[in-house]
């Protein structure tokens, strides 16, 4: 059969399906012919595209297995970033109800009509049983990168590609931007500026305002994809939750506490917890507890996968509010905790950060853990080095003989300094890969030098 007979004939198909379906004048009857690449339109960049750290490992998945899928939060960039790597490959969007209901129906016609090249699927976890389909279609013709799988619940999503799809797919985490592919745009600014703003794209790409972004995309989580997740009797209740965790951000899970403040039962409020993680709201940092004989807090401790979200959370709506606010600091912490974290998956790896807390309260606020080396991190959003800011990390050293521990400060200065062998490195300077290894690249060359601290 030729190629035009067969895309004739997969529109057909698609159109008789429509008809039989009663759907013939919906207005998205016309989402069915981006089926074929040929008829879709050209994707085309946004306006003002930011280069994201994540496409080279993207690309070097896409030689190595026929299916990458890649999750991350709503508006994180997973589509854009998709679209412009792969630009040969046809676009379909499962949000769209016409396609969706196609999917789910004649699944064997939905693939029919994806041409050789393969496709961009965006948001399978909508109709999470294609996974299947696509096994033994990758296995009859094991093409590498053959289909681009995206989705916004992270969970589900992976769930469903390790039990279909374990061998076939490399799995990419996109958050929002990272610092890093902001300074390559522009000039550093303020840490005020970042935790008001945020790191959503469009934030930044169409100069929105994050108090107009931020209330949009809080209304459309909780009325789209909340009510495709879990049934939630009291939507106020719910939302009344995630005010509080913003409020406690950078502190420790406390259900009984929570239970009390909102009246919610504690099973309702943890399965609340699993949702806001699968959706990439929550990040739940866990405690280390390799390596030692104390006993240490077992609590996850609470912070969000953009801290432009927890802020707006928090009631500020002008960034000024930010100079004496209470919660400042724990922000600033939430911060660079997730910039540790994009460095990770930016290149494909998994979290490998903690935190200590001993029952003396003794504390380190992040613990990379790699091979050979933990790297015991403290974050100040003071200006001013202190040596009072080791604390936790000396104890740490002591406590954790067993391993080779090196010790940092992120602070909100702008000087490289060392004190007793720890290296305190101002905040904006972290900007490649290689800190996901904390093998901070203002290491490398000239040593930070002795500098004059606060007692």
């Amino acid at each position: 059969m030729g190629k035009d007979q067969l895309r004739r004939g997969v529109r057909r198909s698609l159109t008789e399906w429509c008809d039989g379906n009663g759907i013939q004048n919906n207005k998205n009857y016309g989402a069915i012919l981006k089926f074929d690449f040929e008829i879709a339109p050209i994707y085309t960049y946004p306006m003002k595209y930011i280069h994201r750290t994540i496409s080279n490992k993207a690309f070097e998945l896409a030689t190595q297995f026929p299916v990458v899928t890649i999750t991350g939060p709503r508006q994180s960039g997973k589509t854009t970033l998709c679209r412009t790597l792969f630009p040969q490959k046809q676009y379909i969007n499962l949000e769209d109800p016409v396609t969706r209901a196609f999917a789910k129906e004649d699944p064997r016609g939905f693939f029919n009509g994806i041409g050789e090249n393969g496709s961009i699927i965006d948001e399978i976890q909508r109709v999470p049983e294609l996974t299947s389909y696509i096994q033994p279609i990758v296995d009859q013709n094991p093409q590498k990168g053959r289909f681009i799988l995206t989705g916004s619940h992270q969970f589900e999503l992976i769930s469903s590609v390790s039990q279909s799809l374990a061998g076939r797919s490399g799995l990419l985490r996109l958050l929002p931007l990272s610092l890093e592919e902001l300074s390559a745009e522009a000039a550093v600014k303020s840490p005020d500026t970042y935790l008001y703003n945020g790191f959503y794209p469009r934030i930044y790409q169409d100069n929105l305002s994050p108090t107009d972004y931020y209330g949009i995309y809080l209304e459309t989580y909780i009325e789209r994809d909340l009510r495709q997740a879990i049934n939630i009797a009291n939507l106020s209740a719910f939302e009344r939750f995630l005010r509080l965790l913003a409020g406690r951000v950078g502190s420790l899970l406390n259900i009984n506490s929570l239970t009390n403040d909102t009246g919610v039962s504690g099973p309702t409020l943890k399965n609340w917890l699993s949702v806001l993680e699968a959706s990439y709201i929550i990040y739940l940092l866990q405690p280390y507890h390799a390596n030692t004989s104390k006993r240490l807090i077992k609590s996850p401790k609470i912070f969000f996968y953009d801290v432009g979200l927890a802020t707006y959370l928090n009631g500020i709506e002008q960034q000024s509010q930010l100079v004496n606010y209470p919660l400042r600091g724990s922000l600033f912490e939430n911060l660079v905790i997730t910039e540790f974290l994009k460095a990770r998956f930016n290149n494909g790896r998994k979290s490998n950060l903690y935190f200590y807390r001993d029952a003396k309260d003794n504390e380190v606020d992040l613990i990379c853990d790699s091979p050979d080396i933990l790297s015991a991190i403290e974050i100040k959003s003071s200006q001013t080095p202190s040596t009072e800011f080791t604390k936790g990390i000396i104890s740490f050293k002591n406590t954790v003989k067993t391993a080779n521990v090196s010790g940092y400060v992120y602070y909100a200065g702008n000087e490289s300094l060392v004190y007793k062998d720890i290296k305190y490195i101002p905040w904006s300077e972290y900007s490649c890969g290689e800190i996901g290894q904390c093998d901070h690249p203002a290491l490398a060359g000239t040593p930070p030098k002795e500098g004059n601290f606060k007692k």
